[in-house]
């Protein structure tokens, strides 16, 4: 197993100066990189022999226009990645602007950022660039806003007019999965 400082060298040289930021947090590195190149780190942790960082544990989006502590952006996404055959953990995070949150997708390396992804979009307004499928997963189709971000109106309801049911989905996963209609 990798040290962090090893970690964090070989993470470096994915994409030279594209890292802006490492701390150790309890033991994990956590790794702030510049969001373009975010896709292109992550085929890297995947990919490098020496890293095979083959599982994406979870995708989670951050509010922080009231953090007491001054951030770089209002948004943060943050990447947790688990190297099952080697024993390593890492984080990476990017910073978002306000006005236009986005950030290239990597449903293309992991499957599971596919509804990852969504679900960071459905709450907090992240697009995820050439994400195949990028709507809502968590709340309803008519639904206005992002309910996470910390400007969202905690008192407000929004009912559903129409049913949503999701058939579209289900019909095509099942039919990947071997069953037919």
């Amino acid at each position: 197993m990798l040290t962090n400082e090893q970690l964090e060298q070989k993470v470096k040289s994915i994409v030279p100066n594209a890292v802006l930021s490492v701390a150790d947090t309890y033991g994990l590195l956590d790794i702030e990189v510049e969001p373009k190149y975010l896709p292109t780190i992550a085929k890297g942790l995947k990919d490098q022999p020496e890293l095979k960082f083959e599982m994406l544990i979870d995708i989670v989006g951050a509010d922080y226009s009231e953090y007491p502590k001054e951030t770089k952006e209002r948004f943060g996404v943050i990447y947790n990645f688990k190297s099952i055959s080697l024993g390593h953990r890492i984080m990476l995070r990017v910073w978002l602007e306000e006005e236009n949150p986005k950030v290239g997708s990597i449903h293309d390396l992991y499957k599971n950022a596919n509804f990852l992804e969504r679900e960071v979009y459905d709450q907090y307004g992240v697009r995820f660039e050439n994400h195949p499928n990028l709507k809502r997963l968590l709340n309803h189709v008519e639904f206005v806003g992002h309910p996470l971000r910390k400007d969202y109106p905690i008192t407000r309801q929004q009912w559903l007019t129409e049913s949503d049911d999701l058939m579209d989905e289900m019909e095509v996963r099942l039919v990947e999965k071997g069953y037919s209609k």
